[in-house]
């Protein structure tokens, strides 16, 4: 299956950031995406949802989705309209929560190297992110395909529905 390119303007943040940065837990209360997203990473830049467009990149430091295990985090992220979310390592558990939702993340050690508002292109294919404001093209690995699956149908349990379908 041919994959498409994610294209989208850089957001940075630092290491460490966990899900109650990424969605604090006094708006847990539901579980509406559309609700979530409203705060998405509110405690580390309040006025992020406002700046950021349907398509664009968070880009951090180490670590990042560490903390509770809630899966509220990828899918605030995701009906936000963040593309994808790029890092050198992610918390295991937020790892495969972003994945079971339909949320494309990849690692990249050199991450630090992209800064805020540069426009880059990630070419899922290939294993390249190519950072159109300096031309640097990074190579990482590329999705499994079985994990590209989840994410093309948009998360686990679309991937379950269709599965029982038969699509």
């Amino acid at each position: 299956m041919q994959k498409a390119n994610i294209n989208g303007k850089v957001w940075r943040f630092g290491k460490d950031i966990d899900t109650d940065l990424i969605i604090a837990a006094r708006y847990l209360n539901t579980s509406v995406p559309e609700e979530l997203a409203k705060h998405v990473m509110e405690d580390a830049d309040p006025e992020f949802v406002n700046k950021m467009s349907r398509g664009d990149v968070i880009v951090a430091d180490e670590n990042f989705g560490c903390g509770s295990s809630r899966e509220h985090a990828p899918i605030a992220l995701k009906a936000a309209g963040v593309a994808a979310v790029i890092a050198p390592t992610f918390a295991r558990i937020f790892y495969r929560n972003a994945f079971n939702m339909g949320l494309p993340i990849f690692e990249l050690k050199e991450s630090s190297e992209i800064a805020e508002g540069d426009e880059i292109s990630v070419d899922m294919n290939n294993g390249t992110i190519t950072n159109k404001t300096s031309g640097k093209v990074y190579n990482f690995t590329p999705i499994p395909a079985f994990m590209q699956e989840l994410i093309d149908a948009g998360g686990l349990m679309n991937f379950a529905q269709n599965e029982i379908k038969g699509k």
